[in-house]
């Protein structure tokens, strides 16, 4: 077990979010077998919570379960990988589109202020910081959508693609094109524009295809 990882879960949804990060931050590597047991051990629980969590993390993508294996770190071939980036971007493009179409006026003055500041980020070099805005955009937007089903489909297809955008800011040139492309987007929002704010989110996803590669998996 990974020296990182918490000791202690006292809810299942506690449990599940403490392997997803250690997952994400790279504390399991793809393949890797998650013992029941000393995951158990670890969280100072029974099987059973560490069972419902390890089900929840394979609904999100993140967790697979073989036969004779239990259950591992999933592992993405690209074509795999690529083909998931492909549905991320189709649904948040919907969803920008929809969002374009029905935000109210306070919530796209409130887009606006947090694009605005998000660009001292950009000048500062603040990769983490630049990193959780550009989630909490994307949350945004899909929550304007004012579709629950389709904003959840979306939020659990950006999921499964967590752990292989932990490097997706590392430079300050992805901050800045990042930066760039959310500005047309957020311009097509204020403007209520649903066709172009489609378009240019559609793009902004595919866009990062080439900077999300899986990971080795450990031998």
């Amino acid at each position: 077990m990974q020296q990182g990882l918490p000791r202690k879960g006292d809810t299942v949804d506690d449990i599940v979010g403490q392997l997803a990060d250690a997952i994400v931050a790279g504390q399991f590597r793809p393949g890797e077998k998650l013992d029941e047991l000393t995951l158990a051990n670890r969280f100072f629980v029974s099987r059973t919570p560490i069972r419902e969590a390890l089900s929840q993390l394979a609904a999100m993508g993140l967790v697979s379960r073989r036969p004779n294996r239990g259950a591992v770190v999933a592992e993405l071939s690209e074509e795999h990988l690529a083909n998931l980036i492909e549905v991320m971007a189709e649904l948040e493009a919907v969803c920008a589109r929809l969002a374009a179409e029905r935000m109210s006026g306070p919530e796209r003055r409130s887009l606006e202020a947090d694009h605005l500041a998000a660009a001292e980020m950009v000048r500062l070099g603040r990769t983490d910081t630049y990193a959780a805005y550009d989630t909490l955009f994307h949350a945004r937007v899909q929550s304007a959508a004012r579709n629950p089903q389709l904003s959840e489909m979306a939020a659990l297809s950006r999921s499964r693609l967590t752990p292989f955008r932990t490097d997706l800011f590392a430079y300050p040139a992805r901050l800045a094109r990042s930066y760039e492309e959310h500005e047309m987007i957020v311009t097509a929002l204020l403007q209520a524009d649903g066709a172009r704010a489609e378009t240019l989110m559609r793009q902004h996803i595919l866009g990062s295809k080439a900077q999300m590669t899986p990971a080795p998996v450990a031998r």
